[in-house]
């Protein structure tokens, strides 16, 4: 198959997870008998010679069921996107178009020349539970969604310089650093970082709350370099928070242009995206 490689079994499927590390890997779950599967087939075997960076494997449905199984795939083809053996997307059905657009989303990641492996870590994006962020204190134009990807706009302060930012994840993660790109003079200074909250904190209660962890950026933080966080202290967040009480100038504005937080997830699959196989009890679709 060529830069295709195929599964025989699930040690074989673990084995190339396992293999690939922080690198995208992209599993077609297939079948003979599938028609879209078979006019897909020479469109997914160019995408991998196009995108060598990325591990793609060819998963038939009928000799690897267990597999097919355990990975929730109800219909052909799909697609699903790894990193780190952590499911981080999939793919329903034979759209080229939409499935190229799929791979270059997370295959930039690797070409990113800032980007880092961060030692088994990822940039934890994927897990972020957009709808369940909340930010206080966000002006209308520039609101905190825009510096949760790169490249997608910057987040600015409203009424002064304060930002509270409230993140959730779709499963418990270990939080390992951060990487804050933002202006040298409007980029956050002092942060104090919070875990696991019930409900978003308010400034008053920020301000008084003891914190897991503060920090004090220096303009070279605001680089996208690594900031390194207590380990220790994030083994399993649910939600975490980050109370930012200035910025480097003392200006009324704060800005930030791109926010990642850098982890792993404790759990190697959040089983919660996948739909049941057919037929299985409490099937439900």
């Amino acid at each position: 198959m060529g830069f295709i490689r195929v599964i025989n079994d699930d040690a074989h499927f673990q084995a190339e997870l396992a293999n690939a590390t922080s690198r995208l890997v992209i599993a077609d779950f297939t079948a003979t008998w599938c028609g879209p599967c078979q006019r897909i087939a020479p469109i997914f075997q160019q995408l991998s010679a196009r995108y060598t960076k990325a591990v793609f494997l060819q998963i038939d449905v009928d000799k690897c069921q267990e597999i097919a199984a355990s990975q929730g795939v109800s219909a052909m083809p799909t697609f699903i996107f790894y990193r780190n053996r952590s499911k981080i997307d999939h793919l329903q059905g034979a759209d080229p178009a939409s499935l190229e657009n799929k791979i270059q989303q997370y295959y930039e990641d690797d070409d990113d020349e800032d980007s880092d492996s961060f030692s088994g870590h990822m940039d934890l994006s994927p897990f972020i539970l957009k709808a369940n962020c909340e930010c206080l204190n966000e002006h209308d134009d520039h609101p905190f969604t825009h510096c949760l990807q790169a490249g997608g706009g910057f987040l600015q302060s409203d009424c002064d310089e304060q930002l509270i930012l409230s993140i959730a994840f779709n499963q418990a993660v270990k939080i390992h650093s951060l990487r804050i790109k933002a202006p040298l003079d409007k980029g956050p200074k002092n942060i104090k970082i919070f875990i696991n909250q019930p409900h978003t904190l308010d400034f008053d209660l920020a301000n008084g709350y003891s914190s897991v962890q503060d920090l004090q950026l220096t303009p070279v933080d605001l680089e996208g370099n690594a900031v390194n966080l207590r380990f220790v202290k994030f083994q399993n967040v649910q939600n975490i928070q980050f109370f930012i009480k200035d910025n480097q100038s003392g200006g009324e504005v704060t800005q930030v242009d791109h926010f990642a937080i850098i982890g792993s997830p404790i759990s190697t699959t959040n089983m919660g995206d996948f739909k049941r196989v057919a037929g299985k009890k409490g099937e439900s679709h």
